[in-house]
């Protein structure tokens, strides 16, 4: 299908979104010896591939490599569509995918019980939702047994690689607080000896969507089968992500509902996914469901200990401890019970969000800062105004 630039036009600069996307990534294959694609199935990296191979092949840096990583329980059009990416691949000789079904420690949160769980787990083969695709890695000399994803990502990276992933600040604050900290290459994160791009971070979800459609890319077919549910047209709903994490598991009912076979087997999976599919949208996994007789200092406190696993418990008590420390560097005001303070953000109404969930990513701190914003907007001072009233003496 030939290509209509017009459709991707912006009021906000005169070049488009594709074609600032695209000179972002030549300008990265021209930056680092290596650039490799965070292959996920969904939306945005597609977009993310797709471009990439169209700036290696003008470059002749042909075939980009894709990582991919199966978490066993994903959707099976997110299966059927990878393999069709692998197998397109083959073909071309564009992308050389590389698929790992690795017993990786990822999050579980529908159960504080068991806090983690191990897709692919060699312990417990007949618990697995499905059998791993044929040629799949499923093992590596360098994984060690606590590993997640972002620790193994490091891992299988080349000198002077680029990562590239389907980052989108539209999609959250947090994104985009990531996207815009720095003025220049603001879609280049340096971590030391490896580094992280994000070179479509300022499309929104109609951007992605009209590449698919305006270009004839193929795309997964899960999101065919979420727009049949309320989601429809809800582009910002519908995500092809693992089903449980903190945020994840209020979708999980996407899943009893347009994939029964699946989830069946889910539920037997994993510690606490039943339970999750019926109460993780009601105050049960909320914080907020705070007893009456309970300060919610008290109620910090019997959140924490609600956590039986002790690592659990000790990495809260950990980063409980931490944001009071960032508070207490910023004002000599005790913390209140509710009301978050207007330089720290902080209270214990806060730190019971964090007791709740855990914070095992450790994402808790930015959006205590955001407290601190809001808590300054309804009193109608400025940062430095709050300095002066509430900051250290």
């Amino acid at each position: 299908m030939a290509r209509d630039k017009k459709a991707y036009e912006t009021a906000y600069t005169l070049r488009n979104v594709r074609d600032a996307g695209k000179e972002r990534f030549l300008k990265l294959f021209r930056m680092f010896d290596h650039v490799s694609v965070s292959f996920s199935g969904g939306k945005d990296s597609t977009a993310c591939l797709t471009l990439c191979v169209e700036a290696a092949r003008e470059l002749g840096k042909l075939p980009v490599r894709a990582c991919f990583f199966d978490e066993e329980c994903i959707h099976p059009p997110t299966v059927e569509y990878v393999e069709r990416v692998r197998q397109r691949g083959i073909d071309t000789g564009e992308v050389a995918l590389e698929w790992y079904c690795l017993p990786l420690k990822l999050r579980n949160a529908c159960s504080n019980e068991s806090p983690w769980w191990r897709p692919w787990d060699p312990a417990c083969p007949e618990l697995w939702v499905r059998q791993p695709p044929k040629g799949a890695i499923m093992e590596h000399p360098a994984r060690e047994p606590d590993m997640g994803i972002p620790e193994f990502d490091h891992c299988i990276m080349r000198k002077n690689e680029c990562l590239i992933l389907g980052l989108r600040t539209q999609e959250s604050l947090r994104r985009y607080q990531v996207c815009t900290a720095k003025k220049n290459d603001n879609y280049i994160a340096y971590h030391g000896g490896y580094s992280k791009a994000y070179p479509i971070y300022d499309w929104s979800s109609v951007d992605v969507w009209k590449l698919v459609q305006i270009e004839g890319i193929d795309y997964n077919r899960t999101y065919d089968e979420l727009n049949r549910t309320c989601l429809f047209n809800n582009f910002l709903g519908q995500r092809v992500c693992p089903p449980f994490g903190d945020e994840p598991l209020r979708g999980l009912w996407k899943y009893a509902e347009c994939w029964p076979d699946l989830w069946h087997k889910m539920v037997k999976r994993v510690p606490g996914v039943n339970t999750a599919w019926r109460y993780a949208n009601t105050e049960l996994y909320s914080n907020t469901a705070k007893p009456e007789n309970l300060t919610w200092y008290e109620y910090v406190e019997l959140l924490v200990a609600n956590h039986t696993e002790q690592e659990v418990r000790e990495h809260i008590q950990r980063r409980i401890k931490e944001l009071i420390g960032r508070h207490e560097a910023k004002t000599d005001d005790p913390l209140d019970d509710e009301i978050h303070h207007p330089l720290s953000g902080c209270s214990w109404k806060f730190l019971a969000a964090v007791a709740a969930k855990g914070d095992l990513k450790n994402r808790e701190q930015q959006k205590m800062l955001n407290c601190a914003n809001q808590t300054l907007r309804k009193l109608g001072i400025t940062l430095d105004e709050a300095r002066k009233r509430y900051g250290k003496k």
